[in-house]
């Protein structure tokens, strides 16, 4: 095969969303502060509380690939889900998480039906194997 354009060579692609994600970065780096993810301190009785959340973002755009027309709309999305809290009290800070309900019942739960369970299988085995 003759040519430039061969299989083991990329073709150039022109950028067309750049100019979408440029304006989403800037709009978002304006709003985007410390206080997003650490939110305001609470101070009383000599305890300083600073909460600790986890911060997403999602976004989607498109560009017509028959025409390479510049980005015309996009959708985005994002969510904070709290994850504990920065305790400082008598000049000393500690990050303390915060666990999911369902832990505080599942985990012991599962440690039951393991407690309980297995001791039966281990004796089903012993007796299937003693009748063999």
């Amino acid at each position: 095969m003759t040519g430039s354009n061969t299989p083991d060579q990329p073709v150039p692609q022109t950028d067309a969303a750049a100019p979408l994600r440029e304006g989403l970065a800037q709009r978002l780096g304006a709003r985007a502060s410390v206080s997003a993810v650490f939110g305001e301190p609470v101070t009383g009785d000599g305890i300083t509380v600073i909460p600790v959340a986890e911060i997403g973002f999602g976004f989607a755009g498109g560009v017509d690939p028959g025409t390479g027309a510049a980005p015309t709309g996009g959708a985005g999305g994002g969510g904070a889900r709290p994850r504990g809290y920065i305790e400082i009290k008598d000049g000393t800070a500690t990050y303390k998480p915060l666990r999911a309900p369902w832990t505080n019942v599942a985990v012991p739960l599962a440690a039951l039906l393991a407690g309980t369970v297995v001791p039966l299988l281990v004796r089903r085995l012993a007796q299937r194997r003693a009748t063999r």
